[in-house]
């Protein structure tokens, strides 16, 4: 029997590597996308007539309107805004270049102007603009944090599956609902898919002769409301998947995180008994499981 409390103590700080930081590459990428549009805009900074030199731009290089959204750290084309003067709700569009107008040239130098983009240019409070996007999208990237995360833990595991022998869409796979499994094996998984009306997605599914094993994988560095959540699904999941022959859920999870919901994990813990921690896995718990 395994002590909870001494598995639980093993658990990681973290997982991240050194790209999960920042995806530099993909800025990059980004950046240079618009980097011409970027550097035609240049031209404004420190303008004593941005309004009219900016209608100028619009006039001779209108693609220069579709990065003005990301100055304001916006990945959208098109922004909403309420007009405290109004109460109107207008709606800027920097996708679509309309035609020659007074009216739109107008729209979009109020909207430069009440966004503070025009003081932003007109006072140098910045230099470059490439540079100043560079920054931006290396904010808006730290948003997809949560995303890497939650793949480093899947690519961890399958490094593991990988070293325990099983090669990639040969004995195991990545990705699997259940009505998948089912044709691909034809076995019966409607205790856990409600009769058909639930369509549930494995991390990964590993196939040896005598076994069908169906993989979750997580790792939770803090704390929240969804980890007692994820504890108790799981702790259903295992229930129910214990009535069906020829088919294993196991569950792989680790991070300090649940030290906020040990009590949750405790109980699936418990009661399931294939759950299993970064460090079994260095212990090549998959190599004497899978069978």
């Amino acid at each position: 029997m395994r002590n909870f409390n001494t598995w639980l103590t093993n658990f990681r700080e973290s997982i991240a590597d050194y790209g999960y930081y920042i995806d530099f590459e993909k800025v990059h990428r980004n950046v240079d996308a618009i980097k011409v549009e970027l550097n035609i805009l240049n031209s404004l900074i420190g303008s004593k007539t941005i309004e009219a030199d900016f209608e100028k731009l619009l006039r001779k290089y209108p693609e220069v309107l579709k990065c003005i959204p990301l100055l304001l750290a916006v990945r959208a084309s098109e922004i909403y805004c309420q007009d405290e003067n109004g109460g109107v709700l207008y709606n800027f569009d920097f996708g679509r270049y309309a035609p020659n107008s007074f009216t739109h040239y107008e729209k979009y130098k109020y909207f430069m102007r009440e966004t503070g983009l025009f003081d932003l240019l007109e006072n140098h409070i910045i230099n470059n603009l490439v540079d100043y996007v560079t920054g931006v999208e290396t904010g808006l990237d730290s948003n997809g944090r949560k995303n890497r995360g939650g793949h480093l833990m899947e690519d961890l595991v399958e490094s593991y599956i990988q070293k325990a022998g099983f090669v990639k869409n040969k004995t195991y796979f990545k990705e699997m609902y259940i009505h998948q499994i089912t044709e691909k094996w034809h076995i019966d998984l409607s205790a856990i898919s409600n009769q058909g009306k639930m369509e549930k997605r494995f991390d990964f599914v590993v196939k040896t002769p005598t076994m069908i094993y169906g993989i979750e994988t997580n790792f939770y560095g803090g704390g929240g409301s969804k980890l007692n959540e994820t504890a108790r699904s799981y702790k259903t999941l295992a229930l129910e998947t214990n009535s069906i022959d020829g088919f294993t859920f196991v569950w792989f999870t680790d991070g300090k995180g649940w030290t906020s919901a040990r009590h949750n994990l405790e109980e699936t813990f418990d009661i399931m008994e294939h759950i299993y921690s970064i460090a079994d896995m260095e212990h090549n718990i998959i190599g004497k499981v899978f069978k």
